[in-house]
């Protein structure tokens, strides 16, 4: 498939490797537009793709044009390339806020995914949630699969009012994920552990939690039980965490970034 990047940045650049690196497609197919020529130049000489400073020009012969631009560039893009794209040609989405019918509108074009990727795609190890537009054929969704299942893996959506509560869990959850290690850590080495071990020991403890939720079948909250002795150390601890509403703030976390997201998209 004959692929166009409008945009080169963190997002895009690992959608473009995982690309290129299952074989998707080849450089000599793909092509990368970037207002930066320190990125053209980067993506250039890194990856042996065509790279342009046109959008339109970009846009030529790609069989998907996928959207990795910052979205207060949203708008001027949408303008430049209305009208211009053709009508077999698929456009991937990954903006944030953006809706469907916005983009739809202001491509004047009706094939349309909007994807909400998180940032683990850049190692592979993402997860993206995506929902496409009536007029998207079966090839097109096989094509946004293979993409997405190169970056991690993808769950397809029939309503887009999933993607501003993916965005709230998923999207903006790795953050939340690496304030839980910078605090675990910190507590670690206040109470006197070297930082390089107590770094080592919070991330293999948390991957490997993960690990064991997903490969055990049971429940997290049946997990949390298995491991928390009553009068023990644990059970100590999350005393703690309950008294200063710990489950708590992390849903009015959620809430607050699932309200952004919709505003976002207004």
């Amino acid at each position: 498939m004959k692929i166009a990047f409008i945009g080169g940045g963190a997002m895009g650049e690992a959608m473009l490797s995982a690309i290129l690196d299952r074989g998707l497609a080849i450089p000599e197919s793909v092509s990368v537009s970037d207002i930066s020529q320190s990125r053209r130049q980067h993506l250039g000489q890194k990856y042996s793709v065509a790279v342009l400073s046109n959008n339109r020009q970009a846009i030529d012969s790609g069989d998907i044009v996928i959207l990795a631009i910052k979205p207060q560039n949203l708008a001027e893009v949408m303008a430049e390339l209305s009208g211009q794209l053709k009508p077999g040609q698929l456009v991937l989405s990954i903006i944030a806020g953006a809706r469907i019918n916005n983009l739809c509108l202001g491509l004047n074009h009706r094939l349309v995914v909007r994807v909400m990727p998180n940032t683990p795609v850049q190692i592979g190890e993402g997860i993206s949630v995506w929902t496409a537009t009536a007029e998207v054929t079966k090839q097109q969704r096989r094509w946004v699969g293979s993409i997405l299942g190169a970056i991690g893996k993808e769950i397809y959506v029939d309503d887009e009012k999933y993607i501003d509560m993916a965005t709230a869990v998923s999207a903006s959850g790795p953050a939340y994920i690496f304030l839980f290690i910078e605090s675990l850590v910190e507590a670690a080495v206040h109470i006197g552990l070297p930082r390089d071990m107590a770094q080592e020991l919070v991330l293999q403890t948390l991957l490997g939690s993960g690990r064991l939720v997903q490969k055990s079948g049971k429940e997290p909250s049946e997990l949390r039980r298995m491991v928390t002795s009553p009068g023990g150390t644990t059970a100590e601890a999350l005393l703690q965490l309950e008294k200063g509403g710990f489950s708590d703030l992390i849903l009015q976390a959620v809430i607050a970034a699932y309200n952004k997201a919709r505003r976002l998209g207004d």
